[in-house]
């Protein structure tokens, strides 16, 4: 017996840090979505009680590194689960990227075993379970659009926003998470337009949406990395018509409406950036092909 799910990569149409908390954890009010560039993971059942990770991508970690592996042994202890499961997983999200592929990933692992070993657990249960693996794997587990709060555990589903398509850059540097909130100066930031954002996907407004884009990390992400800055820049000039770095980055994605402009800003990335992907924005639940 096997199961099939989608692990679709996500962005942040906004980011905002609200304050330092107790347990050294930043407080945090984002809005994200999904795009139609996604993980492929299938799940065998196994007699022998162990958990087995296979990947062709080298940069994927076969052990408890890999948040699909932690997933599936939190299932196993928490619920006494006795027998195995191989996943295998098809990585096409770029590693360290800031679109959540390793979330989505254990999202995935949740919604599959669950299925797989027959435990009946609901999204709300997943998501929570989701929390003690990851910050963005409880909004995963949705699989959709959600403003997420607290860690990012704190989850109130969205509609999906209106239809567009989205072209992903991304640099070859990467950006440690970690050091990128440990730099972020809390005084004087400009926060976005959080509420005003919900509005706009709620009315379907595509120009409110591209307006009310931002993410506050990219005050610590830009200077460092000056790649991603140019990349913003040149996404402006091809003619997107909103653009923002996804999580603490280094993926720069922009949005269009044109299918054409999409693909002119894809073949004039190419020229400077290895890793451009022309996608489009999903926002709702995706079932297999």
């Amino acid at each position: 017996m096997y199961i099939l799910e989608k692990a679709p990569a996500k962005i942040n149409l906004t980011l905002d840090v609200l304050y330092k908390r107790p347990d050294h954890y930043h407080e945090v009010e984002m809005i994200m979505t999904t795009v139609d560039l996604a993980d492929r993971l299938e799940f065998f059942l196994l007699k022998e009680d162990r958990i087995e990770v296979v990947s062709e991508n080298r940069f994927v970690p076969n052990d408890e590194r890999n948040l699909a592996y932690r997933a599936a042994m939190l299932l196993k202890e928490r619920f006494q689960i006795k027998i195995g499961v191989k996943i295998k997983i098809d990585k096409q999200i770029p590693v360290a990227a800031g679109l959540a592929g390793g979330s989505s990933d254990a999202a995935a692992a949740l919604r599959g075993l669950n299925k797989l070993w027959k435990l009946g657990l609901s999204l709300s249960e997943l998501a929570t379970l989701g929390s003690e693996v990851g910050s963005d794997v409880s909004f995963c587990v949705y699989d959709s659009t959600a403003l997420a709060k607290g860690r990012g555990e704190n989850i109130l589903e969205l509609p999906a926003p209106p239809h567009c398509w989205v072209v992903l850059a991304k640099p070859v540097q990467g950006v440690s998470t970690q050091s990128v909130y440990q730099s972020l100066h809390l005084d004087n930031l400009d926060h976005p337009d959080t509420q005003g954002m919900i509005q706009a996907i709620k009315q379907s407004d595509y120009q409110g949406v591209c307006k009310r884009l931002k993410n506050v990390l990219e005050t610590v992400t830009l200077p460092k990395n000056p790649e991603v800055e140019l990349i913003k820049a040149q996404m402006k000039r091809f003619g997107a018509d909103a653009v923002l770095m996804s999580g603490s980055g280094p993926t720069v994605f922009g949005l269009v409406q044109q299918e054409s402009r999409a693909d002119h800003i894809y073949n004039s990335l190419r020229g400077f950036c290895e890793e451009v992907y022309v996608v489009r924005l999903l926002g709702s639940h995706q079932t297999l092909d």
